[in-house]
């Protein structure tokens, strides 16, 4: 590795340890997909240039120094050492360049989400507080076009300039999440999963749900946006229980 790769990987420290974290712990609840899948954070005021994971590397294994500086607007990226693959460039490239609120994207086929992915209504209706979370703040993705190379990417990133939604259930697909910061990113993908999963757990049940009401769903999505430093106390507990084993995330 070269002096000047090695200066690029130690800019925007903090900001590489918190998404190092991420994958380690998405690892460990078993919502990767071997090694596919991929994060994304800005870095930039235009969210053009953003930190991503190297190429087929387990996200068990990934350590902030590995993440990889990616320019949406540069294609040479795909060029460097172990470049994301095209469908990382074409998704995430794609939501980097046309939704600037989007500073972190986290996809993932996570079981449960993928699941309800699966479904012909692919709607997270609000029987449970977790679910109120998300009420009214989905947009689901009705076109799977095959894998997300850069026309695809294009296609879904429209699918998320409204800022009120930050979850893209992706038919047949995955989820993708995004969000201010890896915290505020990590903590809606973390509860979209528990919320997907309660809800296919119950379906399973084959017994009538409970529904709350549209007014207290809203009520409740809102008083849990406003509540305070969940996210980054989260982010702040498992990186605390990451250092007591001694992993080298942060390495």
């Amino acid at each position: 590795m070269s002096v000047t790769q090695i200066r690029q990987n130690m800019d925007h420290w903090q900001e590489r340890v918190d998404l190092a974290a991420a994958f380690r712990w998405t690892a460990r609840l078993d919502m990767h997909e071997g090694v596919a899948n991929h994060f994304s954070l800005a870095v930039n005021d235009e969210g053009t240039q953003f930190l991503m994971n190297p190429n087929q590397v387990h996200f068990s294994r990934i350590r902030a120094s590995d993440l990889l500086m990616v320019d949406a607007n540069d294609p040479e990226t795909l060029s460097g050492p172990n470049a994301p693959d095209p469908t990382a460039w074409g998704l995430h490239g794609g939501v980097h360049r046309a939704c600037a609120h989007a500073r972190c994207v986290m996809h993932v086929h996570s079981i449960y989400a993928t699941v309800l992915a699966c479904l012909q209504d692919s709607r997270l209706p609000p029987i449970d507080q977790n679910c109120c979370t998300f009420f009214n703040r989905v947009v689901i993705d009705e076109d799977y076009g095959g894998l997300a190379f850069e026309d695809e990417g294009a296609r879904c990133a429209q699918l998320l300039t409204d800022p009120k939604r930050k979850v893209m259930v992706m038919g047949s697909h995955g989820v993708m999440v995004i969000g201010d910061t890896v915290a505020d990113t990590f903590n809606r993908l973390y509860y979209f999963e528990r919320a997907a999963e309660t809800y296919i757990k119950a379906l399973q049940t084959g017994l009538p749900l409970r529904r709350i009401s549209d007014e207290i769903a809203e009520k409740t999505a809102q008083e849990l946006e406003n509540y305070p430093e969940q996210d980054a106390r989260h982010l702040a507990e498992l990186k605390a229980i990451l250092d007591s084993e001694g992993s080298d995330y942060g390495h």
